[in-house]
């Protein structure tokens, strides 16, 4: 008897929140009017956006790595070419998000690039 009165108040109380928010009006997370070419401009704005985060993580890296490397040179060369290829990472997140950037406004407005008016 105890045991069936202990799941039926935990079954009760688990369904009182459940409850509670079903008398609120649920908003849209993504925005009103957001479309399929928005949403996947948003996921690739963010990826590169956290691709730029590792490529700044690569410089701090790097950077400790040479700093710590008390004159040696394997872990000198080590550094510099941590460096090396964050900057060359981030130089295609660059080109990446240009690309995107080009390709959105192509899908959302029809032309990739604004023809001069004369």
């Amino acid at each position: 008897m105890t045991k069936r009165f202990y799941w039926m108040a935990c079954a009760l109380l688990a369904s009182v929140p459940t409850v509670a928010l079903a008398q609120q009006k649920l908003s849209n997370p993504l925005g009103e009017g957001a479309t399929i070419e928005t949403v996947i401009a948003r996921v690739i704005k963010a990826l590169l956006g956290l691709s730029g985060t590792a490529a700044l993580l690569m410089f701090v890296w790097g950077g400790f790595l040479w700093l710590t490397s008390r004159g040696e040179t394997t872990q000198i060369n080590k550094g510099k070419d941590t460096l090396k290829w964050a900057v060359f990472g981030l130089a295609m997140i660059f080109f990446a998000y240009v690309l995107v950037q080009a390709v959105i406004t192509a899908l959302t407005e029809g032309t990739a690039l604004e023809t001069p008016k004369e």
